[in-house]
């Protein structure tokens, strides 16, 4: 029997930039009337407000307190995407440019990615039904998690993708640095592109977005079954 239909269901997505998780983990959660976290959009508002207060990216400490102080707030709505730091709506913000050039100092700060981690993890409990997107959902958010999935696709997808999303404004060089570069600076904390014991990968380079959603939801059928 199943568990898709139970009261109680988390569902965790990991997967590198431009994998399509944040669109495809929000149509999976609409798809189970489930509650939808995107942790990166945390580290985003983070970065958002270290930049806007002047904070010294290069002390480590100085971040990780900015983390512990923050006033954060995150919609779990798929629906209805709010993301408020200090009582200022960031929503848009957070996707700039910048933003996505400096996100790796706070994502790969420990003691920022502890506090991080402890407050996705109550969001988490708070919420019976809820899919969660990340780097490191699968292993340290909810490593028991009901299904746990790496969602991957070729380097080539990733940056056509991105690039897509982006609706062309930023050039080959700056989308490197957004999918790679990061990439490359978050793997040296958390490994996100190879699926850990009992994780399910799906690979949807070729595949397009109703596709990868129904093999995401086929994966979590399969993982949830008893």
């Amino acid at each position: 029997m199943s568990t898709l239909n139970n009261d109680q269901l988390v569902i965790a997505i990991d997967g590198p930039s431009g994998s399509g998780k944040s669109s495809v983990s929000k149509a999976v959660a609409r798809e189970l009337g489930a509650a939808y976290l995107d942790t990166g959009a945390m580290y985003r508002a983070i970065t958002y407000s270290v930049l806007a207060d002047g904070t010294d990216l290069a002390d480590a400490s100085a971040i990780a307190q900015a983390v512990r102080d923050a006033q954060l707030e995150i919609s779990v709505d798929p629906d209805a995407e709010l993301v408020k730091i200090g009582g200022v709506d960031v929503t848009s913000a957070i996707r700039e440019p910048r933003i996505s050039e400096q996100v790796s100092t706070v994502a790969t700060n420990l003691d920022a990615r502890a506090e991080l981690v402890r407050r996705q993890q109550e969001i988490i409990n708070a919420n019976a039904r809820i899919v969660a997107e990340g780097r490191d959902i699968t292993t340290v958010v909810a490593p028991d998690a009901d299904a746990r999935i790496l969602l991957t696709a070729s380097e080539e997808a990733r940056l056509r993708r991105r690039g897509l999303q982006l609706g062309g404004t930023q050039n080959d060089s700056q989308l490197a640095n957004q999918v790679l570069a990061r990439d490359a600076k978050d793997s040296t904390v958390v490994n996100f592109t190879q699926a850990a014991d009992g994780v399910m990968t799906v690979d949807s380079s070729d595949l397009d977005f109703e596709q990868t959603i129904k093999a995401v939801l086929d994966a979590i059928s399969t993982a949830t079954k008893n």
